[in-house]
């Protein structure tokens, strides 16, 4: 068999990383040795669960401060993460990428011009693992330009290895504590249509947060199983009763239930 120096390089990073299984700078080393081979601007490793997700590890910023960004999305935003929202909907293994998860207009939302465009910029994709109690360990490799169908191809090889190393690295991690409780965001929504008789429905709630996310009233009505025009109530309805007349002030007080 003939291999180049290019096959040797990669065998030895294999091995690089075996060997650093059990040191704190596992994930950063694998990171590493993932931009070698494609080019990313940022990543985090995290745990999905029915609460706030488990952060790892995570890309350092420029100036070595925390992320106020990254912040916001773990006090809430997380529930908006069309990555996040797949992973409770639905086992997802393997190489996850963003165009697959993302809802028809996850491009227009507050969500996505005022965090992810900042944060992760451009594009994003996942190395998922499933994990016992409806858990799912993530790799997430965030990028300024939108990933090639090369690099894709190239990174749905190497999913193998780095899913089985991702694997193996769970039992070098401190124990888990018990998941975070989700934040009561819909109680603070509720608690701002204090002006009207009638608080906010389970499923206007619903509503509310698909419509956030990015997902069309024809999506809303498929997931909800109800009519595009049933939707559109739901949503006149939670304008009203929150006295708001824009997806955008809804997405400001969805932020300010967060922080609450």
């Amino acid at each position: 068999m003939t291999m180049t120096l290019h096959d040797i390089a990669f065998h030895r990073s294999v091995a690089e990383l075996i060997e650093a299984l059990h040191s704190p700078p596992f994930w950063r080393t694998l990171a590493r040795t993932l931009a070698q081979y494609v080019h990313h601007d940022s990543w985090v490793a995290l745990i999905f669960s029915e609460g706030r997700p488990q952060v790892l590890a995570e890309s350092p910023g420029n100036d070595g401060a925390p992320d106020l960004l990254f912040q916001d999305y773990l006090h809430g935003l997380y529930l908006l993460d069309p990555f996040y929202i797949a992973s409770r909907e639905s086992t997802r293994e393997g190489l996850v990428r963003l165009s697959e998860v993302a809802p028809e207009c996850f491009e227009q939302t507050d969500y996505y011009q005022r965090y992810f465009s900042l944060n992760v910029v451009a594009d994003e994709v996942q190395f998922n693992v499933a994990l016992p109690g409806a858990r799912t360990l993530c790799l997430s490799l965030g990028s300024r330009q939108r990933f090639l169908p090369e690099q894709i191809a190239l990174l749905s090889l190497l999913q193998p290895w780095v899913a089985a190393l991702m694997r193996q690295r769970l039992g070098f991690e401190p124990e888990p504590s018990e998941p975070a409780a989700a934040p009561p965001w819909q109680e603070r929504l509720e608690q701002m249509a204090h002006q009207v008789e009638t608080a906010l429905t389970g499923r206007e709630l619903e509503v509310v947060r698909l419509m956030l996310a990015g997902h069309s009233s024809k999506e809303v009505a498929r997931k909800l199983a109800i009519s595009s025009e049933t939707v559109k109530v739901h949503r006149k309805h939670v304008y009203s009763k929150l006295g708001i007349k824009s997806q955008s002030e809804l997405f400001a007080l969805f932020l300010q239930a967060q922080r609450g």
